[in-house]
């Protein structure tokens, strides 16, 4: 059945909750997505592989993006959604309610229904957030059409429980290995055992205490964090090789190469061998449309500690926040779930901001 964007906001986002575009797998939705949107004569659509851009051309003094990526992790028995109760609140339950459809059904629903917003708007709906940058598709987009990034400020729909977050924290992955021989197992003394060598690295980061930051009013909490060790051989084998792979989330005042200084510090001693860094996202709250957006919606900025594609806009100068239903403790959970309040409340804040004179 096509999308039918008179629909309700929960309605829109169980309907494209029970579309599956896990990344990878989104050119249905995007489909079905490009087809209502293109329905509104006011609006110019472009569409780029499984990305699909809707923007205002009304010649307003200013012009605001905003996002919203249409993929989700792998489905786990959670699609269909279904509604339910817990304590009293309804919910709407399974992949995609947090991560993050309810905020793009609001989204889709809010552009088509808004003819004569106060700014230009363009709408992006943009596939495979969730996996490698190099599929990304609003990074892909950017290296074609750098154009359709032109704004002053920048919103993604990313779960915020309804409250606006700013920026976001920078991520970096580093493998950090140890070498040593190999020998038999009852002659151990023989070797030199990789994975015991590899102990310090373990302790180091056990004891490393992570810093909060303050960047323009709002504390990023960091964290250093062993996320995969890997080594061995057979079980009668003294290893000669051992990783442990890392993940340093640091506050959007530092560098990538900052971040990159601080590990290999805390690391001396050791190979380290950076695989992956992406810089934060300032808060971009210090400008007056950004102020007027926090006061329209009446919320208490936040900061964002894990990282998202606001960094692209914040990259390109543009202020970027995130704002959108559902807890992002329950982002790729397989109980994820959404308050049916906060899908509501957040079109009222879009609308509001975007409506009033």
């Amino acid at each position: 059945m096509p999308l039918d964007l008179t629909s309700s906001s929960v309605d829109l986002t169980r309907a494209i909750c029970d579309i599956p575009s896990v990344s990878g797998d989104e050119r249905l939705l995007a489909d079905e997505i490009e087809h209502a949107i293109s329905a509104s004569a006011h609006l110019e659509v472009i569409r780029h592989g499984n990305t699909v851009v809707a923007r205002t051309n009304l010649g307003r003094a200013q012009r605001v993006a905003i996002a919203g990526h249409i993929d989700t992790v792998p489905i786990n028995g959670n699609v269909p959604v279904r509604d339910i109760e817990l304590d009293g609140v309804p919910y709407l339950w399974g992949r995609g309610t947090v991560d993050m459809k309810a905020g793009t059904a609001v989204q889709l629903k809010l552009a088509a229904e808004l003819t004569d917003p106060v700014v230009d708007i363009t709408w992006m709906w943009y596939d495979n957030e969730e996996v490698e940058a190099s599929k990304n598709g609003l990074a892909l987009l950017a290296a074609v059409r750098p154009d359709l990034f032109a704004a002053d400020f920048a919103i993604l729909g990313e779960p915020s429980n309804g409250e606006v977050e700013g920026g976001c924290n920078g991520t970096l992955r580093a493998v950090v290995r140890t070498h040593g021989v190999r020998a038999h197992a009852a002659r151990a003394w023989i070797g030199e055992n990789a994975i015991h060598a590899a102990a310090p690295i373990l302790t180091r980061l056990a004891e490393y205490r992570p810093h909060s930051v303050e960047v323009e009013g709002l504390v990023y909490r960091e964290s250093l964090s062993a996320v995969r060790i890997a080594g061995g051989v057979a079980g009668n084998v003294i290893p000669d090789y051992c990783e442990v792979e890392i993940n340093y989330r640091f506050a959007p005042s530092k560098s990538a190469a900052d971040a990159e200084a601080h590990v290999r510090n805390i690391l001396d001693g050791f190979e380290v061998e950076i695989t992956d860094a992406a810089e934060g996202a300032r808060p971009g709250l210090d400008v007056d449309i950004a102020r007027q957006f926090v006061t329209a919606v009446g919320a208490e900025p936040r900061p964002k500690y894990g990282w998202t594609d606001v960094a692209r806009f914040s990259a390109l100068g543009i202020p970027a926040v995130n704002y959108g239903p559902g807890d992002p403790h329950l982002a790729h959970h397989d109980e994820e779930r959404v308050p049916l309040s906060q899908i509501d409340a957040v079109e009222r804040g879009l609308r509001a901001w975007l409506s009033s004179r």
